[in-house]
């Protein structure tokens, strides 16, 4: 070739080159015509380590990101973050840290953006507090039986959730609450009954989904039927499958069959199903063959949190640890797994799953289809910028903006329809009696007060949800005589000792159910009443409204079947 030849070819080429580089390495927000062809082209180039990383969802310790936490998304793409009550109480602060983190992410590699999620079920669990709304929770909405309430209720929190930039939600729960003790579940369900649960968790994804944010059903198969909590020990439901499939499973199916994009699997042994005592989130059977073959879930599967005892004394049995406990969960079919705490950036953890990933062909294959499914869902909420979740959200104004006020107005009013009046024969008071307010939660009192300013009270001296004090049960046997009306504040085992003092009193005894009424269960002797479900402003106040004569209650108990012949 001539030398005057070769100038004007490169120079070409130079021209040339951003088209040639853009068509062989595609990026995130590329447009696309099939999302699983994108899929694959992203797929093709990412690194073994972006790809590892992708499946994990991870925690941290502050509002703002800790420089071990920033490594893992400049270094490694991780896939998604945890956002935990203790990272969730400036708002602003929060909005802040998120755009900082997503910025990060999408500087690197393909630019994927973060999963940012975190659990805003409503009501009891609400990890992230400041400025968001207070809601009256998921039984609240059984009560009223509405899917009205149900879908505005996870449209209004999914609402906030994208103002602040958080693109998933650990909800709905859609436990069935069929066991008396399941008290780690209790007010976070819906109802006892499989149908009202997948009827209103599905109203629930639907406000979602018109919101954009990734909605998570869980506990996938169902922590409603046991007493033990997942956080604390293993759970053991010694059910058949055809209970489970029936009872436990069908709001999941439910969910599934109107295209729910995530699940959550919760840390539960069903020995009587899988012959051992290995739970669901690390079971292939529930994962695999029940979840994927026989339901056709092709959504995400999220283990709990992996640091949960139900899952750590699992690990124990066997001589694993944390590091392989991920390998295991990956292995048997979840596509992610929670970490509440960072995992060091070097440490056994990220070792442990990279070096499987490189030396285990099988494992390689099924994370490769773990990172599909997570860049599929991806893909569908947070690719377009019209509609997505902002990745970098507008924090300076959300003093102004949250809650909004066609929100505070729709959580008072679902609040005054879930009330349910629990018997009526020492009701309406009137005022003229000599009232005592007895109880441990300070909105009750507060409130009770407004209702009832020459009231006296009884706070007791021990707020433990499991158990009470000698001291407070011997004061309320003393009190119980002088009072015409105790109106009793009950929500927790801790006051359902404390009530069980004073029977001989009944004729003087109004409850007051805050959160779940179970324990009512023993207590038949208890003729009046009325139970809120939440325990904050708006329930209380509601609850008060319905002693008072001043509204009628409009909820009904919606955990009849559990609670028998109680009204």
């Amino acid at each position: 070739m001539k030398p005057h030849c070769i100038l004007p070819s490169c120079i070409l080429l130079f021209a040339l080159l951003p088209c040639l580089l853009s068509a062989e390495a595609p990026v995130f927000g590329d447009d696309f015509a099939d999302i699983d062809e994108h899929v694959e082209q992203l797929l093709s180039q990412m690194s073994d380590y972006e790809r590892a990383a992708q499946v994990l969802m991870i925690g941290w310790p502050t509002v703002d990101p800790s420089d071990e936490l920033m490594r893992w998304i400049r270094e490694r793409n991780v896939g998604s973050i945890k956002i935990f009550g203790w990272n969730g109480n400036d708002v602003p602060a929060l909005a802040r840290s998120i755009g900082q983190m997503q910025a990060a992410a999408l500087e690197q590699g393909v630019g994927i953006p973060l999963i940012t999620s975190t659990d805003q079920e409503g009501g009891w669990v609400r990890h992230i507090k400041d400025l968001t709304s207070i809601t009256p929770g998921n039984m609240a909405i059984g009560a009223s039986g509405l899917a009205y309430d149900a879908y505005q209720s996870g449209y209004h929190i999914a609402h906030e959730l994208r103002l602040m930039g958080v693109n998933m939600n650990l909800a709905p729960t859609v436990d069935v609450y069929t066991h008396p003790e399941a008290h780690v579940i209790g007010p976070r369900a819906f109802s006892d009954d499989p149908v009202q649960t997948g009827l209103l968790g599905t109203a629930f994804y639907h406000g979602h989904r018109d919101q954009q944010v990734i909605a998570t059903g869980k506990h996938y198969p169902g922590h409603g039927g046991v007493a033990g909590d997942s956080h604390l020990m293993l759970p053991s439901i010694d059910i058949p499958m055809e209970e489970l499939w029936e009872r436990d499973l069908l709001p999941f199916r439910m969910l599934i069959n109107e295209g729910i994009p995530a699940l959550l699997s919760g840390h539960l042994s069903f020995p009587a199903i899988t012959g051992d005592d290995t739970p669901a989130s690390f079971s292939a059977f529930f994962n695999r063959q029940l979840l994927r073959e026989e339901l056709g879930f092709d959504g995400i599967i999220i283990t709990d949190d992996l640091y949960m005892y139900g899952a750590v004394d699992y690990g124990h049995q066997y001589g694993e640890d944390i590091a392989d406990l991920v390998v295991r969960a990956i292995r048997s079919g979840n596509d992610m797994v929670m970490l509440s705490r960072t995992p060091d950036f070097n440490g056994r953890i990220w070792h442990t799953l990279l070096n499987t990933y490189r030396q285990d062909p099988e494992f390689q294959s099924i994370l490769d289809d773990a990172v599909r499914r997570i860049l599929r869902v991806k893909l569908t909420y947070l690719h377009d910028p019209e509609t997505r979740v902002p990745l970098i959200p507008e924090y300076t104004e959300l003093h102004t903006s949250m809650p909004s006020p066609e929100t505070r107005k729709f959580f008072q009013e679902q609040a005054a329809r879930g009330t349910t009046l629990l018997g009526d024969r020492l009701l309406p008071l009137d005022g003229s009696e000599r009232v005592l307010l007895a109880g441990h939660n300070a909105a009750f009192f507060r409130i009770g007060r407004e209702f009832f300013p020459n009231a006296e009270e009884f706070r007791f001296q021990t707020r433990y949800f499991y158990f009470s004090s000698a001291r407070d049960r011997e004061r309320m046997r003393e009190l119980a005589p002088h009072y015409d009306r105790i109106i009793f504040a009950l929500g927790d085992l801790n006051s359902a000792q404390v009530l069980a003092e004073i029977e001989e009193y009944q004729d003087a005894v109004i409850v007051f159910s805050l959160l779940s009424p179970i324990y009512l269960l023993d207590k038949p002797w208890v003729h009046s009443g009325v139970a809120v479900y939440g325990w904050f402003d708006d329930s209380v106040r509601a609850g008060f409204s319905i002693l008072t004569g001043s509204t009628e209650a409009g909820g009904s108990l919606p955990i009849q079947n559990l609670m028998g012949d109680r009204p």
